[in-house]
């Protein structure tokens, strides 16, 4: 497979309270926890939970809806992490997903190895069910742990693309 996800289980630390999804996972996941890995073909990346994916949710979680929608034909994505940043321009062809990558800063500096893998073509639902691994491990753990969210809105979207 061009692209899988590793998610790990990440230490939990106490969060009784947070502004959003993005926070409670800024603020469960310590510095040394366990991390997840993004498999490009091939090549591992390192994402830290409490600083990569929590800075990722906000654009992950639209971005799998916007796959999921009826018509879906493509989109771009800016992953904004200073340790995962990155620029993917992602086309359906027919059950399957292109994923072109610009590779900017990568923790391990991998940006060149990345780029000369090449793009991505994976399966729509796999591309999902990669991801879903890791917004399932948040999500549980921010119900676990009996996080007070002022702002759901997230948490309930990612709860919604998982139960699909």
């Amino acid at each position: 497979m061009s692209f899988s996800i590793q998610a790990g289980c990440p230490r939990v630390r106490a969060c009784p309270r947070a502004a959003d999804m993005a926070d409670a996972a800024s603020e469960m996941y310590p510095f040394g926890a366990e991390d997840a890995f993004l498999i490009w073909q091939r090549v591992p990346v390192r994402l830290s939970y409490g600083h990569d994916l929590a800075v990722l949710l906000d654009d992950l979680v639209p971005l799998l809806e916007e796959i999921l929608r009826p018509g879906f034909s493509n989109t771009e994505v800016f992953w904004g992490s200073d340790t995962f940043s990155a620029e993917w321009g992602i086309v359906r062809e027919g059950d399957s997903l292109r994923v072109r990558a610009s590779w900017h800063s990568m923790l391990g500096g991998y940006e060149s190895l990345l780029a000369e893998r090449g793009d991505a073509v994976v399966p729509v639902w796999d591309f999902i069910g990669e991801w879903a691994k890791v917004l399932r491990r948040i999500v549980t753990d921010i119900e676990v742990e009996r996080v007070e969210l002022q702002d759901y809105d997230l948490f309930r979207r990612a709860k919604a693309l998982l139960a699909s």
